[in-house]
């Protein structure tokens, strides 16, 4: 009992949110995505994307806020490399997603070594700090866990909810959801598929972007290579998980947060590293084996859509 006490801390839970934060607005971009009709592999390469070009930009202007809102409009943009050539060119959208991961695995290892001089890594960069929320943060146990957070965590928090909302009360969350179920009846009464599958594929695009963000300025302070660690593949999971809903796939992420917050206090007990480690994972991979079943996808996923 005794042992336990020592894991269930509020330091771990505040852990699994911190933890869980790229997860989760990587895996609410990757609904988004998805929901109208677009596979999303890249998710990876754009946490990466995202990562690098918010510490450059932070390097270079002092600001971490401009590092914030640089690795969004680069994510933005980047995305729209998956959106061509999934939309326009109707390519394997599976195929397009690997590469651009590959690609930026490269691109940002090589951009590492050429811009800073220093092979897997840059220096530290000026970070966001924890904003402790007046009165409500001396809250036992609730004030520690929520609100001695850091500020793209609380964004986060406001995201889940705008795009719960935004996709399933609002007409354009309605048109998002019609063309990746069905895109011929939605293309008979007006909508633009083209349009919607390139402002979804956007969205995803900002939110990886900032996903990397946080994970660079509010975690490490610096860019390594391959930090991302599997996040973007993580995020997939979690949006299976969660039904390509954004609270299911918050939820989803906060799961996996535990099981990676749970690795870091498992350490101080004499438990083989190897198995600590493969925690996480492991649990990707029951996850979905659960929830493959019972999870169904959007109908139209991965199918390109040619106009007559």
């Amino acid at each position: 009992m005794e042992q336990l006490k020592e894991i269930l801390t509020p330091a771990l839970f505040a852990g699994m949110i911190r933890i869980a934060t790229p997860l989760a607005l990587t895996a609410i971009g990757g609904t988004i995505c998805e929901r109208s009709g677009i596979v999303n592999i890249a998710l990876e390469g754009l946490i990466l994307i995202g990562a690098f070009i918010s510490v450059v930009v932070s390097y270079f202007t002092g600001s971490a806020w401009l590092g914030v809102l640089g690795a969004i409009i680069v994510g933005a943009l980047f995305s729209l490399i998956l959106a061509y050539f999934s939309i326009n060119l109707r390519a394997d959208q599976v195929v397009v997603g690997t590469a651009i991961n590959i690609f930026a695995l490269g691109a940002t290892g090589f951009l590492t070594d050429f811009i800073f001089k220093e092979a897997g890594a840059t220096p530290g960069v000026a970070g966001l700090n924890p904003i402790k929320i007046p009165i409500l943060c001396n809250i036992p146990w609730i004030g520690e866990i929520f609100f001695q957070q850091k500020p793209i965590i609380y964004l986060t928090f406001f995201i889940v909810a705008i795009s719960q909302f935004i996709l399933f009360k609002t007409q354009i969350g309605l048109r998002i959801r019609a063309v990746g179920e069905h895109p011929r009846a939605a293309d008979t009464v007006g909508i633009n598929i083209y349009k919607i599958r390139y402002l979804a594929v956007t969205i995803s695009g900002a939110l990886g972007g900032l996903a990397g963000a946080q994970l660079a300025l509010e975690e490490i302070r610096r860019f390594v290579e391959y930090m991302s660690g599997g996040r973007g593949f993580i995020a997939l999971a979690a949006n299976v998980f969660g039904k390509w809903t954004p609270i299911g796939s918050w939820l989803g992420s906060l799961l996996f947060g535990f099981a990676q917050a749970l690795e870091l206090r498992l350490g101080i007990f004499k438990i083989p590293p190897e198995f600590v480690k493969m925690i996480p994972y492991a649990l990707t991979i029951i996850v979905l084996a659960g929830a493959m079943g019972r999870a169904t996808a959007p109908a139209a996923i991965g199918k390109p859509y040619v106009k007559d």
